[in-house]
């Protein structure tokens, strides 16, 4: 991204800015149950990123061990989810799609865990499919 404003967002309260300066690998929308409950909502939408082109640049986000191994982010005001970690993979972070300001620049180029998708929910067009994790795995057919 040299030459290019820096990617930023935050949490619906305010009280949470971040920014980041690298591009993203990958856009994500995950179904697993997990991402609902944390996010209350059918999906979730990920940008990956490396842990060092993230930072928070104002307030202090809590943090929750939603499974073993699994650090998720979020504002202790209003609760918006801000970011996943897995502890095993310290140079990587997964931050939500909705908290950036231009949510739109940044589509699900695949889906993941559509063994959890809920029935009435659709699946996003041209992403790939994986019927859990992508690591590792062959997009569905």
């Amino acid at each position: 991204m040299p030459g290019e404003a820096p990617i930023e967002g935050g949490c619906l309260c305010g009280g949470i800015r971040y920014r980041i300066t690298g591009s993203p690998r990958i856009s994500t929308l995950c179904h697993c149950r997990s991402c609902r409950r944390a996010a209350g909502a059918p999906t979730l939408a990920w940008i990956s990123l490396s842990r060092s082109d993230f930072q928070i640049t104002s307030g202090a986000p809590a943090r929750f061990n939603s499974s073993p191994g699994i650090v998720r982010q979020f504002c202790p005001t209003c609760g918006t989810q801000l970011s996943w970690e897995e502890i095993a993979a310290p140079d990587v972070i997964d931050i939500t799609t909705a908290s950036l300001d231009t949510p739109e620049a940044f589509p699900p180029a695949k889906e993941i865990w559509l063994d959890h998708r809920i029935p009435w929910e659709s699946t996003n067009g041209p992403a790939l499919r994986f019927a859990r994790s992508s690591k590792g795995a062959a997009p569905l057919p």
